[in-house]
């Protein structure tokens, strides 16, 4: 109907146009600027909506005055004088409607941003909802074990698992957290699993890095429970981590190395490597590298992260 309309309005200013002998009808360029609205209308009617005051200010004045000087001229060559600077002005260099134009322009580009932010915003909180059960169920089932054979050692598991879980529930909702946090963090998490092991395992923890960088929290704890998942509950003996932590140029960088049993691996990787790639992707998009290698029974895995991302 909207088209139809513009067609209709089109076809009326034919033939006004051509039905009246006469140059520079105002009649015409009335319409034709109603044709030209409609126009952009059709196109971006938002647009329209928001400006049209500006629209009636800018050209209501034009119009009337164009009119006024064409109909009050004593003749044609009297008007011919001053008609290229009025069309230059009127027609040629509308500014205000290109300022409206350009600031609607932005505050659309600034909208699809915002959508994108807040898309973002949602990913990553679905994200860290993720993480807490996915950790806190490994590690329930750990005190449950050491309930059900009465050890002494229950109430120490329980103090340093109400720690990290107020790490978890505080520090790990903040867009960035000290490394000494996260260290802190990740040595209460082994404590929790050497109590735990009947069997010898050898887990070392090195840090040669400025504890006072900030990361994103909750990044290295997801590597060190698949080294524990993978790796040592798969081993009868000699099961032992290696951690690395440490700066490498602009980079932090996180090396985990464990041994495995290759005849009794579980083939999916579960929920927490594919949040930790898709947390990754968000918050460390072309700032971060992960790899993951496999030589004999041996794997390492390492996560590099710009320093000022």
């Amino acid at each position: 109907m909207r088209v139809g309309s513009l067609l209709l309005l089109l076809a009326v200013i034919i033939v006004v146009e051509g039905s009246m002998n006469y140059l520079d009808n105002p009649l015409t360029i009335l319409l034709l600027l109603a044709f030209w609205i409609g126009f952009v209308h059709l196109l971006m009617p938002s647009f329209v909506r928001k400006y049209w005051k500006v629209i009636v200010l800018y050209f209501v004045p034009l119009i009337l005055i164009f009119t006024y000087i064409r109909l009050s001229s004593e003749d044609f060559e009297t008007y011919l004088k001053i008609r290229d600077d009025l069309y230059l002005i009127a027609f040629l260099i509308p500014i205000p409607m290109f300022l409206g134009l350009g600031l609607w322009i932005f505050e659309q580009w600034k909208l699809v941003q915002n959508l994108k932010a807040g898309k973002r915003e949602a990913e990553l909180s679905l994200l860290r909802s993720q993480i807490n059960p996915h950790f806190f169920f490994n590690t329930l089932n750990n005190l449950y074990a050491l309930t059900i054979t009465k050890s002494d050692q229950a109430p120490e598991v329980i103090l340093k698992l109400s720690d990290m879980m107020r790490y978890t529930i505080y520090e790990g909702e903040k867009e960035k957290v000290k490394l000494l946090d996260e260290i802190t963090y990740l040595e209460n998490y082994i404590e929790l699993h050497k109590i735990r092991y009947k069997k010898q395992v050898e887990i070392t923890f090195n840090h040669e890095v400025d504890t006072n960088l900030e990361v994103a929290p909750l990044m290295y704890i997801i590597l060190l429970e698949n080294a524990f998942k993978h790796g040592i509950e798969t081993l009868a003996e000699n099961a032992f981590i290696t951690i690395h932590l440490y700066e490498e140029g602009n980079f932090i960088c996180f090396e985990i190395e464990n041994n495995f049993d290759r005849e009794n691996q579980n083939e999916s990787s579960g929920i927490g490597l594919n949040n930790l790639i898709k947390r990754l992707s968000l918050l460390y998009k072309g700032k971060h590298e992960y790899t993951a290698d496999v030589a004999a029974n041996i794997y390492k895995t390492k996560l590099k992260i710009f320093k000022d991302a």
